[in-house]
């Protein structure tokens, strides 16, 4: 590979940028890191694999149909880079592929069958955390990543790995927000129960609520469900009034 542009990485990492907005479109992002990556370097092809919640990898983008047929025969037979980059958490880089066969006896000669001559593969990786991997595919034999090359890519693909992590952390984060507010949510309706238990039957707002509370446990009934029918039908609890 000849030396890489420092205006066209400049560009990429500025896009890179410019899609981690509110309207973040995930596939959209993995894609665009796809083809970035093969135009970077003149490649014939790259792919881009993500571990799923078990672990495993699947194929989620690719810069052509060509290399997302051999992606999935890599994952089918267990066997490539890309499982060899996501497993060690190391790149795996300047692969001839036509004398890989020892290596990877099914997927090397399925990969030159398809047109590929050399294979390069880098982990998505946060810290010790390895989330999934880029597979960079050439139409060249023999090894073609300077020493000065692989950083660089391993950079892509550090890009992508922020983008992902950025993706779950805003899921997380609007779970969390969603979690709280429901929480508010139904300390509003225990509230009214509290009240109206206290109001009806001469009791303390404390007392009413030890018989809200021992009457989900007993019945084996969410809190919230039981003060929602405590404030809007009472008489679908029957002895809740007992203390």
């Amino acid at each position: 590979m000849s030396g890489v542009s420092p205006e066209r990485l400049a560009a990429i990492f500025v896009e890179a940028a410019d899609t981690l907005v509110d309207e973040f479109d995930l596939l959209e992002f993995l894609h665009m890191i796809t083809d970035r990556a093969r135009g970077l370097v003149d490649a014939a092809a790259a792919g881009l694999m993500l571990a799923d919640e078990r672990g495993r990898l699947e194929f989620v983008a690719g810069s052509d149909e060509n290399v997302r047929l051999v992606e999935l025969f890599q994952l089918q037979n267990d066997q490539g880079p890309c499982l060899e980059a996501y497993r060690t958490g190391q790149s795996v880089f300047n692969v001839d592929l036509p004398a890989a066969t020892a290596r990877w006896p099914r997927f090397a000669p399925r990969a030159v069958a398809a047109g590929f001559q050399s294979v390069h593969a880098f982990p998505l990786r946060l810290r010790t955390q390895v989330i999934g991997a880029l597979n960079i595919f050439g139409n060249t034999t023999g090894g073609d990543f300077g020493p000065a090359d692989v950083p660089i890519m391993q950079a892509i693909a550090d890009v992508a790995t922020i983008g992902l992590i950025q993706e779950r952390a805003i899921r997380r984060s609007e779970a969390l927000t969603e979690q709280l507010q429901g929480a508010l949510n139904s300390r509003i309706i225990i509230e009214q129960a509290k009240g109206a238990l206290a109001q009806v039957y001469g009791i303390s707002v404390d007392e009413a609520f030890h018989r809200i509370r021992a009457y989900a446990r007993n019945h084996h009934r969410r809190l919230t469900e039981v003060a929602e029918l405590v404030v809007t039908e009472p008489d679908a609890l029957p002895g809740l009034t007992r203390p």
